[in-house]
């Protein structure tokens, strides 16, 4: 039983505090200079990626007057960030200089879930070594699939074959390599790599995603081992996200329940616990102040994009958005909507399309939007149009749901 567990113990927090406090951290309060990209991926507990224009919107709502080649100068030229799996299993933008906290530290699930399929497909364990080590070798700098395939097939004299891959949009004629009863493709075993702490993607070019070591490739690149990287990833998250449960970061994480309690018990003596609405949740200990102080700004309206990370920071999510709309945000085969934020809670949803040089913005509240909250809509659609390189935005707002 973790200490502090009964309410009754726990210092009270209000529900105006709480969502003042989790916007601060990833800097939805209050957008940081464009300058601290690296720092602000970092203080959002990563950026989720699998789609890279909702990546780069999701740091647009953080950072002021940020630009487009503001964010590929530090994937590509600076690489003060690294797009790689993670969290959840989905590809994520972090910080190079902590790669391995995000990438080991979330690692466990994933590891015993590719050790699960190896025995399904009858891979021997020295085989799949072989061939994340070989691929891994091949990717000394950024490489295309067929590249790292010809690598592979060199060092291994293994024949290279053709299967489906993982993942959205991958072809249905891969190059791989066969494993046991299955062939697996350069993305999956890149996939596989990812969870070692061996791979991250590299520049699209030619026929397009590359794949590169981190050590090959990011400046600050330290790796570490899984414990600290655990205790790291945690402290990470209750920054952001605190406060929180066990069963919170397990979902966040997508680690099991009973490993993330081995983590927490390990970081136990950092935590204090709060009480909201009689239940308990927890913090680091030196947040406990600024929680305490934090203050909701009514009036702040961000627009989140697909998949932003804000929504997904918890197992539950009635804190942002009423039961009656949570399916228009959380849709099916994990897809999360772009969502019209205000005071911290998910106020209504929204869609964008290019129509030449105009940026036309959809709205579609699920209260009645009073004038001040049009207009916070009206001066993110413009910073989105903006950052987009588009000239003009026009906002049009349907009947409240």
């Amino acid at each position: 039983m973790l200490r502090g567990d009964a309410a009754g113990a726990a210092a009270p927090v209000t529900w105006d505090q709480v969502p003042a406090f989790r916007m601060a951290t990833p800097h939805l309060d209050r957008p940081a200079p464009r300058s601290q990209v690296a720092s602000v991926v970092a203080d959002a507990c990563g950026i989720q990626a699998q789609v890279m224009e909702a990546a780069q919107l999701a740091l647009r709502v953080r950072l002021r007057g940020l630009t487009l080649e503001d964010i590929s100068r530090a994937l590509w030229q600076e690489r003060t960030l690294a797009r790689v799996w993670c969290m959840r299993g989905t590809v994520h933008l972090v910080p190079s200089d902590q790669f391995a906290v995000f990438v080991r530290g979330s690692s466990t699930r994933q590891v015993g879930r590719l050790e699960n399929w190896r025995v399904r497909a009858g891979a021997s364990k020295e085989a799949t070594n072989h061939l994340v080590a070989a691929a891994s070798a091949a990717m000394d700098r950024p490489r295309t699939r067929g590249e790292i395939a010809n690598r592979v097939r060199a060092s291994l004299g293994w024949p290279i074959e053709k299967g489906g891959g993982r993942g959205w949009g991958n072809p249905a004629d891969a190059l791989g390599f066969r494993l046991g009863r299955s062939v697996v493709t350069v993305p999956d075993i890149a996939w596989m790599a990812a969870y070692r702490a061996l791979v991250c993607f590299g520049p699209d070019e030619g026929e397009g995603t590359t794949f590169v070591r981190p050590d090959a490739w990011l400046p600050r690149w330290r790796d570490l081992p899984l414990e600290e990287a655990e205790g790291a990833l945690l402290r990470r998250y209750l920054r952001g996200f605190g406060p929180a449960t066990v069963s919170d970061f397990a979902a966040w994480s997508i680690l099991t329940v009973a490993r993330a309690r081995q983590i927490w018990a390990r970081v136990e003596d950092e935590l204090a616990p709060v009480a909201l609405d009689g239940r308990t949740a927890w913090v680091l200990r030196g947040d406990v102040p600024a929680l305490k102080r934090a203050k909701l700004d009514r009036s702040a309206v961000r627009l989140l994009p697909y998949f932003d990370s804000f929504l997904m920071g918890h197992k539950g999510r009635d804190h942002l958005v009423d039961a009656a709309h949570y399916k228009r945000i959380y849709r099916p085969a994990g897809w999360v909507y772009p969502a019209v934020l205000r005071a911290g809670r998910v106020a209504g949803e929204w869609t964008y399309q290019r129509a030449g040089k105009r940026l036309r913005v959809q709205v579609r509240p699920y209260v009645p939007f009073d004038d001040a909250t049009k207009d916070g809509v009206r001066a993110e659609a413009d910073d989105v149009a903006r950052f987009l390189e588009l000239p003009e935005a026009r906002a049009s707002f349907a009947r409240a749901r």
